[in-house]
């Protein structure tokens, strides 16, 4: 973004009456043109009530403190999904299921303990010959001198493959975590799906699918997978038929969105500041 850009930007975000800032709408993120709004919210109004949004109604809290507090306040501050949960999209069936992430202590706490060690320093460690081999391949499958898909081609494929070795998860069909996670999140009219009906089937698919592996784990010897841990675990293998989904839903999601958009958006910021990536190669030497 050049310097006269983020002028316009910032002119546009202070010109705006504060009431109708919205913070939620995509386009801004998508345009790079969220941070002086952030930035008014933070010196105006920290605790934003935002009347109209193709969401509705929500609240957004802008300042470290205050967030902190938030957080780290469960009597005050439910995450549970009964209560709202933890996503402003309240039309979204999928994203509005229970899931540990949308509960308060000590539920959350007791089911987040249960997959937690499939990331554990000495997990990673056992997995990183297969990442760093896999890695290669994709890099080194890569056309030279011509224009490519760099989502498509290294992000997105080895999100898909490591997120299928978590979960134990049938390597030939991984490109199905991928598409569920992208019907979870989208905007309707997007990924294929055009109504909240056409959503809430696909997860059905995804939630018959999950459990047909989640029973086979149950009746079978402990593995160091996500499905194996969450089957032989007393506080994952009795929940509700919401409570499973919504949790294949937060797994899904959470090891695919985040993984792909940090190597997508990384390689961006690289690209967009050629002096760090100068400094990452003498770094690495």
């Amino acid at each position: 973004m050049t310097q006269a850009a983020a002028t316009a930007d910032r002119a546009d975000a202070y010109s705006i009456p504060l009431d109708r800032i919205n913070v939620a709408d995509p386009a801004l993120f998508r345009d790079n043109m969220m941070w002086p709004y952030f930035e008014r919210l933070r010196k105006e109004d920290p605790v934003h009530y935002c009347n109209d949004s193709q969401y509705g109604p929500y609240w957004s809290v802008t300042r470290f403190k205050d967030i902190m507090s938030v957080e780290t306040n469960h009597k005050v501050f439910s995450s549970a999904s009964r209560s709202g949960g933890i996503t402003i999209m309240d039309n979204n069936a999928a994203a509005s299921l229970p899931m540990f992430i949308a509960m308060d202590p000590p539920k959350h706490d007791v089911q987040r303990k249960t997959v937690t060690p499939i990331v554990a320093p000495e997990n990673l460690a056992k997995l990183e010959g297969l990442i760093r081999q896999r890695t290669q391949n994709a890099l080194d499958a890569l056309p030279v001198g011509e224009t490519f898909n760099w989502v498509e081609r290294v992000s997105i494929n080895l999100t898909a493959q490591m997120l299928a070795t978590l979960f134990g998860f049938p390597f030939e069909d991984r490109t199905k975590l991928t598409h569920w996670s992208d019907v979870t999140t989208c905007e309707l009219g997007t990924c294929g799906v055009e109504t909240e009906e056409q959503r809430i089937k696909e997860i059905q698919e995804c939630g018959a699918y999950m459990t047909k592996l989640f029973n086979e784990r149950a009746n079978s010897d402990p593995q160091p997978d996500l499905l194996s841990m969450l089957a032989h675990s007393e506080n994952t293998r009795n929940m509700s038929p919401e409570e499973f989904m919504g949790n294949m839903v937060l797994l899904i999601v959470g090891g695919n969105d985040t993984t792909r958009n940090s190597m997508s958006g990384g390689l961006l910021a690289l690209n967009e500041n050629p002096e760090d990536t100068a400094s990452c190669a003498r770094t690495r030497h």
